[in-house]
């Protein structure tokens, strides 16, 4: 059954505005550029090069966290296909249940259950999905911080369904079914003599579903997204302050990219990232 969008929508803006009236604790603002990366295309056969500029921001407040990033993706065609660019978007609110309940909820590595309130927006595809579900953080040895996301991933928002059949506009999804997303993410800071290093990133799995598109009807395959970065401190060893500037590379392996059977990211791309 298709969830009114615009039901979610008033939720996820309730649950998005809250922690707003309360000042960030701490907060965590990146630029990063991503660069040298061959992608694969969900929609067409052939690879293209990719340069990703990031903006992303983590702050906690007193009753949670908050993350987002935008991303806009440039990419220059081979084998025939064209240039293109792109911005993605997601943010997540998580709302810890021990601080709002005063109570101790650890049990083995998990020191605390979070509610998480997500929405994700590819304008490309005219399309948004939210994200609602349950947040274990862990406690685990050496790490800045681990978390384990359980969530639905539902399509809140699509093109108009007058588009189906027209295959001459560009790919816009129109519905898909509800599914779910399982997600890991982590930063491990290490030492290598002298120098300071990262070791961070996130692993995902969201489940098969069908699509309804202007093409048609596409039965999604489950995919997998693993996106580790390795960073070292190079403020650190230029002598400015540590923990602003770092380079380093970023690995990307997806399988059935975007839910094409077959279709796989394995690329290696140069990082650099400010942090302010």
């Amino acid at each position: 059954m298709k969830i009114s969008a615009s039901l979610i929508a008033l939720a996820l803006t309730a649950a998005l505005n809250a922690p707003m009236a309360s000042a960030e604790i701490w907060s965590n603002t990146e630029v990063q550029l991503q660069a040298g990366g061959e992608f694969e295309s969900a929609g067409a056969p052939g690879k293209s090069t990719g340069t990703i500029t990031t903006f992303q921001h983590a702050g906690g407040w007193e009753y949670g966290d908050n993350f987002f990033f935008v991303d806009h993706s440039q990419y220059s065609g081979k084998n025939g296909l064209n240039d293109s660019a792109e911005f993605y978007g997601e943010w997540y609110s998580n709302f810890s249940l021990g601080a709002m309940t005063g109570n101790d909820l650890s049990f083995g590595p998990v020191k605390d259950i979070g509610l998480v309130a997500g929405f994700n927006y590819a304008p490309e595809v005219d399309s948004s999905w939210v994200l609602p579900g349950v947040r274990l953080a862990l406690d685990l040895p050496g790490f800045a911080f681990a978390q384990f996301d359980i969530t639905a991933f539902i399509h809140a928002s699509g093109a108009d369904s007058s588009l189906a059949g027209n295959f001459g506009a560009p790919f816009s999804i129109i519905d898909e079914d509800t599914s779910f997303m399982v997600d890991f993410a982590w930063a491990l800071p290490f030492k290598v003599g002298s120098t300071s290093w990262s070791f961070e990133g996130h692993a995902e799995y969201i489940d098969g579903r069908t699509q309804v598109n202007n093409f048609g009807t596409t039965e999604l395959e489950s995919w997998i997204l693993i996106q580790p970065q390795v960073r070292l401190d190079v403020g650190e060893l230029i002598g400015t302050p540590s923990n602003r500037l770092f380079a380093g590379i970023e690995y990307q392996y997806w399988k059935n990219k975007l839910g094409a059977k077959g279709v796989d990211d394995n690329t290696v791309q140069f990082l650099a990232v400010w942090r302010f």
